[in-house]
């Protein structure tokens, strides 16, 4: 929930001089449950003047109304599960101005169970502020809440020790927990900007120091806030923009994302990581003006399109060559851990960082805290609300940036059967080199409209797929010579063939099953690209992984499916001729008939059981034709046919 507040008033105390610069800051405002973070925040938006006209008495007549007394915090809870469980359960984002600051106050839950939010709130953070119950002291959350902001990289922490009404506005139970707490923040690298007492309810201390608190010399809160400084800006560092779709209008190919760092324009050379791809950015689109001209900065959603045709998928991220993040499959992190079942050495995970997602597994975990105890251990596991440095493999190399080079790509989300178990900071890349900005595509000498018309077809990836045995080499051999006869370039890509090839370090797990289809299709891709018809004839049994190929082929794809059923294939040997299959013929696709995922609407479904090869290929030709693949006349064709 986002409540932007009006800007105070020319007449106001905090006004701001005309023609200044004023910076923002990003507090988030954490503490146990009750503590009073809500009535903090609803006070501090009526200290600075900054609630709308006739708001405050609009729901002191509310509370009056329901016979209850007024609080602050009704100024926040504005949905009415909080209302009725009295506990804050999600983040909220408050915009207000103090005398030299735009800030940005999220309040973010405190309870336990809540903890998943906080972590949203507190990762958009450039600083905290921590809040205590002066009655209750430090407790084992606070030292979470503590912690978590270390774990997140949050440096600055204004420290309020609230309800100080409840002590009488004792000094020394004040200096006790400040004494606590700033013992506790060193120690975890954090030195507090400022420890201040306060009553929120009443007022102490928020932007003014009363009686009540005459001993304390310190800074009231909203002068704590001033003090803040803003993070590095945005635009200042390196250009990042993960990519989060890429979209088909007209001719144009638009890659579409948010500027998470940096600036971009037309004409800069960018690399696709963690690919290593270079082009140059030929637009820069928007809405509903397009296209954009000038710079476009850190927090703009943006299109693009390129100078070249390249292969882009959602999760890469688009850098300037001469500051790229890094490309890896290995990455050391510290997270803090939510799931309910320990994190143990060894897990299949899902990794998040940015856009991209992709499966992992935990090889390493250096040591285990308890955040309420800090004590750091050698460890196996990681357990509910401990705090953990791991090391993950990747299953898919990944883009990223450490933590402390770039906040906004060095973070990381963990999930487990599709529930946030985990978050935290990327520390250490491994392995990965700062952009392979070495790579730098030729491009042919021929166009692919010259080539066109020597062979009278268009470039095209045609993807057989099919059982063992169904006929899939049959189908594709006849089809090479009935194109190339015709005076086309036809190539046949046979799975098996590249197996003893180029794909001969891959074995049948699934994960290779993966990259041989991820091969088979980049190479296909580059020849139907430069012009030529690429038959693959591969098994391919998983809809994921053809899908993969779709995309990295994209309108060039056609996929052919060959449905002939399961007991005529086993008749035959896994090359579709019709003989006895012998014992062993089909070693490494062991239950594969079990496994395979027929297309659910592909480009054309044969079954050669109940027809000849070559009247399966005429079928096949007058799908080409009419796709726009064969430039001939489709009448001609289908009287030949």
């Amino acid at each position: 929930m986002n409540l932007v507040v009006p800007t105070p008033s020319p007449s106001s105390s905090l006004a701001t001089p005309n023609g200044t610069t004023r910076p923002q800051v990003r507090i988030v405002i954490v503490g146990h449950v009750d503590h009073g973070k809500s009535t903090l925040v609803g006070r501090l938006l009526h200290e600075t003047g900054s609630l709308p006209d006739g708001k405050l008495e609009m729901l002191k007549e509310v509370s009056a109304r329901r016979g209850m007394p007024f609080e602050w915090s009704f100024l926040l809870d504005a949905l009415q599960t909080e209302r009725d469980q009295g506990i804050t359960i999600d983040t909220t984002q408050i915009s207000f101005r103090t005398h030299s600051r735009d800030v940005v106050l999220i309040d973010a839950p405190g309870h336990a169970e809540f903890l998943r939010n906080m972590i949203t709130g507190a990762s958009q953070a450039d600083a905290a502020v921590l809040i205590i119950d002066a009655l209750e002291g430090v407790r084992d959350q606070t030292r979470r809440h503590g912690y978590l902001l270390h774990l997140l990289g949050i440096k600055q922490v204004a420290v309020v020790v609230n309800k100080m009404d409840r002590v009488e506005f004792s000094e020394a139970r004040f200096t006790e927990i400040n004494d606590e707490i700033s013992a506790h923040l060193i120690e975890l690298g954090v030195t507090p900007t400022a420890v201040i007492p306060i009553s929120a309810r009443d007022g102490d201390g928020v932007a003014e120091r009363t009686q009540n608190i005459a001993w304390y010399k310190g800074p009231t809160v909203v002068e704590a806030l001033d003090a803040l400084t803003p993070a590095r800006p945005l635009d200042e560092l390196p250009l990042r923009l993960p990519v989060q779709a890429i979209y088909k209008f007209d001719d144009r190919r638009i890659v579409a994302g948010r500027i998470e760092s940096g600036q971009l324009k037309a004409g800069d050379e960018i690399v696709i990581m963690p690919a290593g791809k270079i082009a140059k950015i030929k637009t820069v689109e928007g809405w509903p003006v397009t296209p954009v001209s000038g710079p476009q900065s850190a927090g703009r959603s943006v299109g693009i399109t390129l100078d070249r045709e390249l292969f882009i998928e959602r999760g890469d991220v688009i850098a300037h060559t001469d500051a790229a993040p890094r490309d890896t499959r290995r990455i050391q992190a510290r997270i803090f851990w939510l799931h309910h079942q320990p994190l143990s050495v060894g897990a299949n995970i899902l990794v998040r960082l940015g856009t991209r997602e992709t499966r992992a597994n935990v090889v390493a975990i250096e040591k285990a805290v308890d955040p309420g105890e800090l004590a750091s251990v050698a460890a196996k596991s990681i357990a509910r609300n401990h705090v953990g440095e791991i090391t993950i493999a990747l299953l898919h190399p990944v883009a990223a940036d450490p933590y402390l080079d770039n906040p906004r790509t060095g973070r990381l989300v963990i999930e487990v059967d599709g529930r946030i178990a985990g978050g935290g900071l990327v520390m250490k890349i491994e392995g990965g080199q700062r952009g392979t900005v070495d790579i730098v595509p030729v491009e042919s000498a021929l166009r692919p409209e010259d080539r066109a018309a020597r062979y009278r077809h268009n470039g095209a990836v045609l993807w057989f797929t099919g059982l063992p045995g169904a006929g899939k080499s049959t189908l594709a051999v006849a089809l090479e010579r009935r194109l190339f006869n015709r005076g086309g370039s036809p190539i046949l890509l046979d799975g098996d063939t590249l197996r003893a090839g180029l794909n001969g370090d891959l074995g049948f797990s699934p994960k290779d099953r993966s990259e041989n289809i991820r091969r088979l299709a980049e190479v296909a891709t580059h020849l139907a690209r430069n012009g030529h018809i690429a038959i693959v004839a591969a098994v391919s049994p998983s809809l994921e992984d053809r899908a993969a190929a779709r995309r990295i082929a994209d309108t060039l794809f056609r996929e052919i499916y060959v449905a002939t059923p399961a007991e005529i294939c086993e008749s035959r040997d896994p090359k579709g001729h019709y003989a006895k299959a012998r014992a062993g013929t089909l070693k490494g696709f062991t239950g594969i008939g079990n496994d395979y995922q027929p297309p659910a609407a592909s480009e054309l479904t044969i079954d050669t059981a109940t027809r000849p090869v070559a009247e399966a290929i005429d079928e096949i030709e007058l799908m080409l034709a009419k796709s726009g693949v064969l430039i001939e006349d489709l009448v001609d064709l289908a009287a030949n046919i």
